[in-house]
């Protein structure tokens, strides 16, 4: 499935900077670079306990448990997670459907208070998760042909070599002006990503902080996404990961989002 989430449904953003082979010898234009990271293999399915930290300005933290499965079932990649603790986010789910066509990304998220689930509308793609950095519309999957890429220049972050493509919104009113992208030369792992807001200042900054192969897949284990205008930042850890071990279609089902774990 072609794809650049930032998170695994968080995380799927968290699996979309992901690996490809180097072509050697030819010239890449951004958009083929950017196309390489949406190609990275993910696995037919995965499971994972999750920590959510959120770090306030002052320095106060909130820390969020939660169990994730992906599914990859070709024409449309399935997510659901459960929130596990604290106590005032226990067993609220979430779930999102990123499609292969052009449709749009379906999200629903059931709050045990309300014992619902309600489906997350276009206009508020915008709004952050559960408080975190990420947004809604960060969770979904974002098309190749939404953005114009271009390689902007070729620089050393963290020691590594890379490739900076810069991707700008076709849509005037989608709330990311542009991304600024920095994606590893040797294995094509998108290691930092730049946000820039509506009237083209800088956003957010996410930073993966370690990858890990797992069953010969690369697995982004450790990520940060900071709100530099808020002075706000949420860490994303994955855990006990495991690819590959058969999960059923069944298990991505408003009802599982009711039922819980």
């Amino acid at each position: 499935m072609k794809k650049i989430k930032i998170t695994t449904a968080v995380i799927a953003i968290i699996v979309a900077m992901g690996f490809i082979p180097e072509v050697t010898g030819q010239s890449l234009t951004g958009k083929q670079i950017i196309e390489k990271v949406y190609n990275r293999p993910t696995g037919d399915d995965q499971t994972s306990d999750l920590t959510m930290t959120l770090t306030n300005k002052s320095g106060n933290q909130r820390v969020r448990k939660i169990k994730q499965f992906t599914m990859d079932l070709g024409d449309v990649e399935k997510s659901i997670m459960f929130f596990l603790s604290p106590a005032d986010v226990k067993n609220t789910s979430f779930m999102n459907w990123t499609y292969e066509s052009d449709q749009g990304d379906d999200q629903w998220i059931y709050l045990p208070a309300l014992k619902k689930t309600k489906r997350i509308s276009s206009d508020s793609k915008s709004d952050y998760f559960m408080g975190s950095d990420f947004t809604y519309d960060d969770l979904g999957d974002r098309k190749l042909e939404d953005d114009t890429h271009q390689l902007l220049r070729e620089e050393t972050l963290d020691g590594k070599a890379c490739y900076v493509v810069e991707s700008v919104s076709k849509d005037e009113d989608y709330m990311y002006f542009k991304t600024l992208v920095w994606i590893d030369k040797t294995n094509f792992i998108g290691v930092q990503k730049e946000f820039y807001d509506e009237d083209e200042d800088l956003l957010k900054i996410l930073s993966i902080k370690e990858v890990e192969k797992i069953s010969n897949i690369w697995v982004i284990t450790n990520s940060e996404m900071k709100n530099v205008q808020k002075n706000h930042r949420t860490t994303i850890v994955l855990s006990s990961i495991q690819i590959n071990t058969g999960l059923s279609a069944s298990k991505f089902t408003e009802r599982m989002m009711m039922r819980g774990l």
